[in-house]
């Protein structure tokens, strides 16, 4: 007999809300939950293939460990006892940095992922670590950081209720939004373009989104940062400037109004493609908007100036009075969050406090550079131990990261690696120990990222929909475990790591004047929370401690974990407010509209105006049915338009003797790739695409599926050298390609 249960769908930054049909243990069926409090039914084609997703017959069912050099099935204590074995020793001889930590994409879209790698850090204490965050939105936390003093404060588009939109590099109808958690995005610009709103999409490529725009702007890639200086230039320049209630909040607007003279729209037209008259209309229309909001996402993050275009996202908001106020760009209040403190100066946020031990790449925002993984694992060099070994939860740098043959290699040297992955795929194929966790239905799901980036305040959980298979281990269990193998507690109970959680929060809440329970004991509090394991209690604490929480009784319509139990389609908190000074954490107390790291690259921006590159230029490309490397082992998930191919233009293709589906050869930097042609006008002329996440082509990984199709590895393309120097993000779009026929190739060899 069949069931049903609730389940938030973790195969997107969306997050929407599913109706699982299970059959015995097996999902057989998904459907959008219509009582969602926040998707209201809204479902893609990843939610609707959740059970694909979830019985996909490639999962690890057990450990494996490295044996006689074969990976091997082994019991859960033979594998922690080989984490043990294999971590402690580089430690304690060559030291914490030693040890390099890579986390991945996925680690934010599960409880445990969000939950247990902050302490993993914590315990092992090393600088070497590296996130998916700098291939990604990276500019975006150092910008945020810069500006608000917190690299977590990151403003999203009030979609709801806004007159006008700019998405810049963002193609929500394929990624269903990003860096803005947005259920149904398409339906929600349906809706602005229906109630009399305006939609404006700059992307050099005529995407789903674009052809959806009231105009559309087919900029050139990587000219992001000169198009929206511009157009702050034409705000100053025509008096447009009108900060409304944000001017009490604001510092550094006549230093910005200095620094943005030389660009004008006539000194970037050449070099962005785009003509003066244009960019003048954008910033026209933006101003005169009764509200507004610019966006940008990773077109406009993964290119060599991403830090300074994401500040100048920030920037048109603030010097037309958009941010934080309704139908403009707000910042969400998770359920969360800690307690809202005193507005009031914070700490600010520093960038460089250390750098990497062979190019010297400063860190941000605790990370450093995922280019610099492969170096920083095979080059020797007198500043200190390379990376020996490589704990990787969740993560598949070897096609994600910038040459990942060289990345590939230099995992094969490590003395230890260990990976928390339910496949063998490129990169765990490497690993000493591979700890798979269970499939997504036997796991709870509640979005703490996510939530922070919500177009609506709500707060949703739901528990595992399948009992845990005997045999498996819950997610949240093999990260305690591995905390306590690479930290030299090898054996200590796993309910340990959450207790002293629980412990230090709490010790710490209580010793704050703005906290509700200050003054209280710690102990007796702990003693109150609620849940069937540690990461509910965690859950619990975390609810009661945040902005709509009970205090631990002191509101007593607050959140607790039992309330938010009782409603299973979760809990609307309400639009989003406007909230400054509150979130300020910079040193003055205000924004900082040009910090000084800022207002240092801006001279590269300039140069930039000199310089505009010959030939083609490549740019990635998302697909609905893909979530980077994760689904193209799903028979459904691929196929149809999720196809490995290059799009290029109908004038290059004939230029260069390119025929429609026959094979190309793409050189750059980093190395060649070849991969079918697809003859498309969808993107300009001297630009071609080539979608990311592909490249399963390597021996060693159990992916039966993606190896009938595996693609070509785009990141192959790029050796690493190109970072934004800000923020050590990639540069992944915008790069120098050649590009030329197969068969011109042979024949010349021949």
């Amino acid at each position: 007999m069949s069931r049903t249960a609730l389940r938030i769908c973790p195969l997107c930054e969306a997050t929407c809300g599913l109706t699982l049909t299970i059959e015995g243990t097996a999902v057989t069926g998904a459907r959008g939950d219509r009582d969602d409090v926040f998707s209201r039914g809204f479902i893609c084609p990843k939610g609707a293939s959740f059970g694909a997703v979830d019985g996909d017959p490639d999962r690890l069912r057990a450990p494996l460990v490295r044996k006689d050099g074969e990976l091997r099935e082994a019991t859960w204590e033979e594998a922690f006892d080989a984490v043990a074995a294999g971590l402690r020793p580089v430690v304690e001889r060559y030291g914490p940095n030693s040890v390099g930590v890579v986390l991945g994409n996925p680690n934010v879209h599960t409880v445990a992922g969000a939950l247990y790698p902050p302490i993993l850090l914590a315990g092992l204490r090393t600088r070497s670590v590296f996130t998916a965050s700098t291939v990604d939105q990276m500019p975006k936390h150092v910008s945020s950081g810069l500006l608000y003093g917190d690299a977590l404060a990151i403003p999203v588009p009030d979609l709801d209720h806004t007159d006008h939109l700019l998405l810049i590099g963002a193609n929500p109808l394929e990624s269903n939004g990003s860096l803005c958690t947005a259920p149904d995005f398409p339906g929600k610009l349906k809706v602005l373009k229906a109630r009399g709103g305006t939609l404006t999409v700059i992307d050099p490529r005529r995407t789903r989104t674009a052809r959806l725009a009231d105009r559309h702007v087919a900029i050139r890639p990587g000219t992001d940062a000169l198009l929206l200086a511009a157009m702050a230039y034409v705000l100053f320049e025509e008096d447009l400037v009108a900060l409304g209630e944000l001017a009490p909040h604001v510092r550094g607007v006549e230093e910005l109004r200095a620094e943005v003279r030389d660009f004008t729209p006539e000194a970037v037209a050449d070099t962005c493609d785009v003509d003066a008259g244009t960019i003048r209309a954008l910033a026209r229309e933006l101003a005169a908007a009764p509200t507004a909001a610019v966006y940008g996402r990773i077109g406009s993050c993964t290119v060599p100036h991403g830090t300074l275009a994401s500040w100048l996202v920030d920037v048109l908001n603030i010097l037309t009075g958009n941010l934080d106020r309704p139908g403009g760009a707000l910042f969400p209040q998770a359920a969360t969050d800690r307690t809202p403190r005193p507005a009031g100066p914070g700490h600010g946020f520093a960038l460089g406090r250390w750098h990497s031990r062979v190019s010297r790449h400063p860190e941000a925002k605790g990370e450093l550079p995922l280019s610099a993984l492969a170096e920083e694992i095979d080059t020797a060099t007198a500043e200190g131990e390379p990376i020996r070994a490589l704990v990787a939860v969740a993560s598949n740098p070897v096609l994600s990261a910038p040459d990942g043959d060289r990345l590939d290699k230099a995992l094969g040297s490590l003395d230890f690696m260990v990976s928390v992955d339910p496949y063998l795929n490129e990169t765990s194929r490497h690993a000493h120990v591979v700890l798979p966790p269970p499939p997504p239905s036997q796991s709870p799901h509640h979005d703490f990222a996510f939530n922070t980036l919500a177009v609506r305040n709500q707060v949703r959980y739901t528990r595992a929909a399948v009992p845990l298979e005997p045999g498996r281990m819950a997610e949240s269990e093999i990260l305690a475990r591995l905390v306590l193998a690479a930290t030299g507690m090898h054996g200590a109970d796993p309910s340990a790591v959450d207790d002293l959680v629980i412990g230090q929060t709490l010790g710490k809440a209580v010793k704050e004047s703005h906290s509700p329970v200050h003054g209280r004991d710690p102990q007796e509090l702990a003693a109150r929370l609620t849940g069937e394991s540690g990461p509910e209690r965690r859950l619990d604490m975390m609810l009661r401690l945040g902005p709509y929480g009970d205090g631990f009784g002191v509101r007593p319509d607050g959140l607790t974990l039992e309330k938010l139990l009782a409603h299973p389609h979760g809990i609307d908190l309400g639009p989003l407010k406007s909230r400054l000074p509150q979130p300020l954490k910079t040193v003055s107390g205000k924004v900082e509209l040009l910090p000084a790291p800022i207002a240092g690259d801006l001279p590269r921006l300039r140069e930039a105006l000199l310089h505009r590159p010959d030939g083609l230029v490549l740019v990635g490309r998302r697909h609905l049915r893909s979530n980077n490397s994760w689904m193209h082992n799903v028979p459904a998930l691929t196929g149809g338009s999720n196809r490995c191919t290059l799009h290029i233009h109908p004038q290059d293709a004939e230029r260069l003797g390119v025929r429609d589906g026959a094979a190309v050869r793409l050189k750059g930097a980093g190395g060649e790739v070849t991969a079918p042609a697809e003859v498309t006008d969808a993107v300009r002329p001297g630009v071609v695409s080539l979608p990311h996440g592909w490249g399963h082509d390597r021996p060693g990984t159990r992916l039966g599926h993606a190896a009938t199709d595996p693609g070509v590895n785009v990141n192959q393309l790029l050796d690493g050298s190109l970072l934004d120097p800000l923020s050590g993000n990639a540069v992944l779009n915008g790069v120098p390609i050649e590009v030329s026929p197969v068969s011109e190739k042979i024949t010349a060899l021949t």
